[in-house]
């Protein structure tokens, strides 16, 4: 019997589940890091620039390990390509937000999946926010890199924050899934896809990854699931009600979103 299975017939979250993962060799672990802060830098870097910048740092590695090791992270190259190849049987969406004026609290939401380093393994990490607002609506972690925790974290922002008029993903395999663009749309959401490789597309969500890392996964450095599960929960509280943003006029994600309801 599958886990899922297992879940369901128990009535618990499938992301609430965790499974012994085989240990990650050390050195991994290690070059994974470098590659994770290599990449918030600089997500143009594909395997062959990843590979040369592991080699300057006077590390014994080719390209072969280095895309076995991106792939293990979720993360590729961006850039801009002419054709899209999607998961079988999945349907890609348009973008729709090139040349759109974000004006308003829950016009656009998005969200994106990031690779979290720990002390002995990594977990996945996904998100929602609101554009105008950059306000974090909801967020989930979880070891694999299965649909359900992303769909459990759009359940909880649907069910605390309403519906937005449109919905931007990348075109991952979680998010191209039936089950995830079945609920958007049964929602009436218009669904919006980053172009393949794109880096500029999500680019509010994916300097809150660049934010979330550096400011606080790096430095703490979490060792077990647990610590990570707590200490996300303070800072995305943080984040949304106590930290300023520059782009939002000195002010907090929650005061612009709360002052955008009340418009």
């Amino acid at each position: 019997m599958s886990v899922r299975r297992q879940c369901v017939l128990l009535g618990l979250p499938r992301s609430s589940l965790y499974y012994t993962r085989t240990p990650v060799p050390e050195e991994d672990l290690c070059l994974m890091r470098l590659i994770d802060e290599q990449y918030l830098r600089t997500p143009f870097y594909g395997s062959r620039k990843m590979t040369e910048c592991l080699q300057r740092l006077e590390y014994e590695i080719n390209r072969k390990r280095v895309q076995r090791l991106m792939r293990q992270m979720g993360i590729q190259a961006l850039y801009p390509k002419k054709t899209t190849v999607p998961a079988a049987g999945h349907k890609i969406y348009p973008y729709l937000l090139r040349r759109v004026k974000i004006a308003c609290v829950n016009q656009v939401w998005s969200t994106d999946i990031t690779y979290v380093p720990m002390q002995r393994g990594f977990m996945y990490l996904v998100a929602i926010m609101d554009w105008y607002s950059r306000y974090v609506l909801s967020w989930r972690v979880s070891n694999t890199l299965e649909t359900t925790f992303c769909l459990e974290a759009l359940e909880e922002a649907l069910e605390h924050y309403g519906v937005p008029e449109i919905f931007n993903t990348d075109q991952g395999s979680q998010f191209t899934s039936e089950a995830f663009t079945g609920r958007l749309e049964a929602a009436g959401i218009a669904i919006s896809m980053d172009g393949r490789k794109r880096a500029l597309d999500n680019v509010f969500i994916e300097r809150l990854w660049r934010t979330v890392k550096y400011e606080d996964i790096y430095l703490k450095d979490y060792a077990t699931v647990d610590e990570l599960i707590e200490g996300l929960g303070h800072y995305f509280t943080f984040y949304d009600h106590e930290r300023v943003h520059q782009a939002l006029d000195y002010r907090t994600p929650w005061e612009v979103y709360r002052e955008g309801l009340a418009a």
